[in-house]
């Protein structure tokens, strides 16, 4: 008979300690990741074959194969594995390390104007010469032509100044027209629109001209331009609506000004009201056109009540601003008179003196020099009216 070679009990408990402790390894790789979630249904064979508990019927020589089968599997499944996780886990913490770190999107700035965005200093002139356009009207507002030098005698202060250069001749001029096309105009639209074409009517082919519009916030209709046509074009499709920001329009204005390529140049305003939607003080914009050498004229067309603080304002605002640079401004309440009116501010810039002097005080400090001109009329004149600006700033070096 042949005998059953019994297994010893030593190697079946060898066999459990080692199948015991490829289960210990099995279970500590259970915190393998997610991602290598893949493998557990080999491990889940290897730890099967491998287990005590599953040998059922088999017998110990073919045990013994399977166990050391399933034990080499499960040993290399759990070396790749463990071994892979850190390589696995550094490349998860570089796509986090190497991912650009999204920046919101900035805040947009208000749709403003760039040259309304910052309060800037005045500048001031730094020339030698001074020179101070002069418009001289009778009793009865009637521009008078044909004086001479020694017509004229200008203070610097107190100080009295020599008159270096004189003239009276139709000089080229760069002129800009601030539109106001608030809500309240709407009405009175078309004659404002009138009025601006027969002001252009007394240009001369060589002046320069560009035009900003005004409700809420200004806008730059037109960039210099020698073409009427242009600006009535541009003109024709503009919509009273809104509030209004004068005193934004008027800096506007002076900034472009910057720009402009003849020395004589001119601001004419077309409003019916005063500000009530500006950045600008009243107070900023005195001491811009103070020193900005431009004359300002203005046209207010009124009602005849004001319903508003603003509008009852709005008179004086345009006299004050006016008066410093030179200029004049015009009321009126009645549409009808607007042409008229423009037009005789035209032909006022055409019939003006300039008188040129170097002031007598050397001193470059920057303050604010008042200019004081005074007319001695030819017998038989009535007494005359001189406007002319109140003064300028000294040069700083």
């Amino acid at each position: 008979m042949h005998r059953v070679r019994r297994q010893p009990l030593g190697s079946v408990q060898n066999l459990t300690v080692a199948s015991e402790k490829v289960t210990t390894l099995v279970r500590d790789c259970a915190n393998i990741p997610a991602q290598q979630s893949f493998l557990w249904p080999a491990f889940w064979d290897a730890w099967r074959v491998a287990s005590p508990s599953r040998r059922g019927l088999v017998g110990p020589m073919l045990y013994r194969k399977q166990f050391a089968a399933g034990v080499s599997c499960a040993v290399l499944l759990v070396v790749a594995v463990c071994g892979a996780q850190p390589l696995l886990a550094q490349n998860s913490t570089e796509d986090v390390h190497i991912q650009p770190r999204v920046q919101p999107p900035a805040p947009k700035d208000p749709d403003i104007d760039p040259a309304l965005k910052t309060h800037t200093k005045p500048f001031k002139k730094n020339v030698d010469m001074v020179l101070v356009p002069v418009t001289i009207t009778d009793p009865l507002n009637r521009f008078v032509t044909g004086l001479d030098r020694q017509n004229f005698s200008l203070f610097e202060g107190k100080d009295p100044q020599e008159i270096k250069t004189f003239s009276s001749e139709d000089a080229p001029v760069s002129i800009g027209v601030i539109f106001d096309m608030s809500g309240s105009m709407s009405s009175k639209i078309e004659r404002a629109r009138e009025a601006v074409m027969e002001f252009f009517k007394t240009a001369n082919p060589q002046d320069e001209f560009f035009m900003i519009a005004f409700a809420d916030r200004p806008e730059e209709l037109s960039d210099f331009t020698s073409s009427v046509d242009d600006i009535q074009g541009r003109l024709l499709y503009t919509m009273p609506k809104g509030r209004t920001a004068l005193l934004d329009a008027i800096y506007l204005g002076v900034s472009k000004m910057r720009q402009a390529k003849y020395p004589k140049k001119a601001l004419l305003i077309i409003s019916d009201g005063g500000d009530n939607h500006s950045r600008y003080t009243e107070g900023e914009i005195r001491s811009l056109v103070k020193e900005a050498d431009i004359l300002i004229y203005a046209i207010g067309i009124y009602d005849h009540y004001f319903p508003t603080q603003e509008e009852r304002l709005g008179p004086g605002l345009l006299s004050d601003v006016t008066e410093l640079t030179g200029g004049r401004a015009f009321t009126i309440d009645n549409p009808n008179d607007l042409a008229d009116v423009s037009t005789k501010i035209g032909i006022e810039l055409r019939n003006q003196y300039v008188l040129g002097y170097r002031p007598k005080n050397p001193v470059r400090d920057g303050k604010w020099r008042k200019i004081k001109v005074k007319i001695l009329p030819p017998k038989g004149l009535p007494p005359l009216k001189v406007y002319a600006k109140t003064g300028y700033y000294a040069p700083t070096e």
